[in-house]
């Protein structure tokens, strides 16, 4: 019973750290996600256009490209405590700094800090809980966590602009650091290593630190580069990064868009239209939750290739069993293409007189919010799964900062389609297409593993 009783604690403890990365999560990202839904007050305020706006939008995204790779690699040398807990301090001081901001381009240039702090956050919480659940239960833990983002943006939306009325600008961006900071300090008071991880770590202190801090690395920073690149170049990221830049897509046009869409071509009103937005959010959280639950439930051997027993599938040498014998790995996989299946069909509607139908439109809203918002928790634990165990952070970060990309490309690209055609259907026709696209690719890519690994 006594030695039964540090992996009972161990195992209610880890429920603690999801809630803590949840929390974390959801609070350093509070007052970007709610950028949006504050678009009037900061146009009177501040004077601004409308392409001014969208560059705060853009502001915040735009260092996480290159930031969330050097995330990744602080991860696979120190503790996320640190990493995770600093980040979320650097979005805080950035926030109530910027509060007093004289004017447009201060808060621009806070608004780059606050993204650099915020690219700790999002790859370090996910590795947390990577570390502290296994195989069987990681996609609902992933999904729970990654819920804290649409919940995040949902609670922005409705708090944030009632301050910025009451209160002015400034206040919310106060209100947006003193969050941050709450969320920054739960992960560093509460966030403990696994403690499997943790007597690895007394065993080999070099072990926290990553594998070019080991005794006998001397490789050179050019060696160091090409095997971050060779993985670049392994089938199974490139099948994760095509699949995530298109369903990134899909969630930052219903993002900007859905709004716009229902009040033009389906005339529904201003307010109705954002409680819709709010509705496909929420749908979003759900869907994160559930779509990863059933990612961890598509596991059994008997409906899965040979293949994914063994592990084969996966980048980086053969060694059999790894990664929960890759049987979670495929469940994740039909995940994803379950919801691009699905993103198509929803996009497709809103191209035919369905579109401006106002039930049915808010209805395919709904639904690709559930689908284009919830397929971030099973492709998060299908990151962690295909990575190879010493270089998780850096994939998560590769992986992240290719998304990333998408985010910061996507809504100028998205908003001048629709200003040169004056139409949506360019625009949805556009993600549908890229979400196909994406879909034979990662297809095509899967068969090939399969024939690959029949022969072995």
């Amino acid at each position: 019973m006594t030695a039964d009783l540090p992996t009972r604690r161990a195992g209610r403890y880890r429920w603690i750290v999801l809630g803590i990365a949840t929390f974390t999560q959801a609070a350093s990202a509070f007052f970007v996600q709610g950028i949006g839904a504050m678009g009037i007050d900061l146009q009177r305020d501040l004077r601004l256009s409308t392409a001014q706006l969208g560059m705060l939008l853009s502001a915040a995204q735009l260092l996480p490209l290159i930031g969330l790779l050097v995330a990744g690699e602080l991860l696979d040398r120190y503790n996320e405590r640190w990493v995770v807990g600093l980040g979320g301090c650097v979005v805080a001081a950035g926030l109530l700094v910027g509060s007093a901001a004289p004017g447009y381009l201060s808060l621009l240039l806070v608004l780059l800090v606050v993204g650099a702090g915020y690219s700790t956050v999002q790859p370090g919480g996910s590795k947390s809980v990577a570390s502290w659940f296994d195989a069987s239960r990681r996609g609902l833990a992933m999904g729970i966590r990654q819920a804290g983002l649409p919940l995040g943006a949902a609670l922005a939306s409705a708090v944030l602009p009632l301050l910025a009325a009451a209160a002015g600008w400034r206040a919310t961006l106060v209100a947006g650091g003193l969050v941050a900071l709450l969320g920054a300090g739960a992960f560093l008071g509460f966030y403990r290593q696994p403690p499997t991880r943790a007597a690895r770590q007394e065993e080999d202190p070099s072990a926290s630190r990553g594998p070019s801090a080991r005794p006998g690395w001397s490789s050179s920073l050019r060696a160091q580069l090409g095997a971050r690149l060779r993985m670049l170049r392994e089938p199974a990221m490139v099948r994760i990064m095509l699949s995530g830049a298109s369903l990134i897509s899909v969630q930052t046009g219903v993002g900007i868009l859905t709004v716009l869409h229902l009040h033009e071509r389906a005339s529904v009103g201003a307010g109705a239209a954002a409680l819709v937005l709010v509705a496909a959010q929420a749908a979003g959280a759900v869907g994160r939750i559930v779509l990863a639950w059933w990612s961890d439930r598509r596991r059994s051997g008997h409906h899965l290739p040979d293949r994914y027993l063994s592990g084969r599938h996966l980048p980086g040498p053969f060694i059999p069993g790894r990664y929960a014998a890759g049987r979670y790995a495929a469940g994740r996989y039909v995940s994803l293409v379950t919801c691009m299946v699905a993103v198509i069909a929803g996009l497709a509607l809103l191209m035919t007189p369905v579109g401006s139908s106002p039930v049915a439109a808010c209805a395919v809203f709904v639904w690709l919010g559930f689908f284009g918002l919830g397929w971030y928790g099973p492709w998060v634990a299908y990151v962690t799964e295909s990575a190879p165990p010493d270089k998780t952070g850096f994939a998560l970060g590769l992986a992240m900062s290719v998304n990333q990309l998408a985010i910061v490309v996507m809504p100028p690209a998205l908003g001048l389609l629709k200003d040169s055609t004056g139409s949506f259907t360019p625009v949805w026709g556009l993600l549908s297409l890229l979400t196909a696209v994406a879909l034979m690719l990662t297809a095509r890519g899967e068969r090939r593993a399969a024939g690959r690994s029949g022969k072995r």
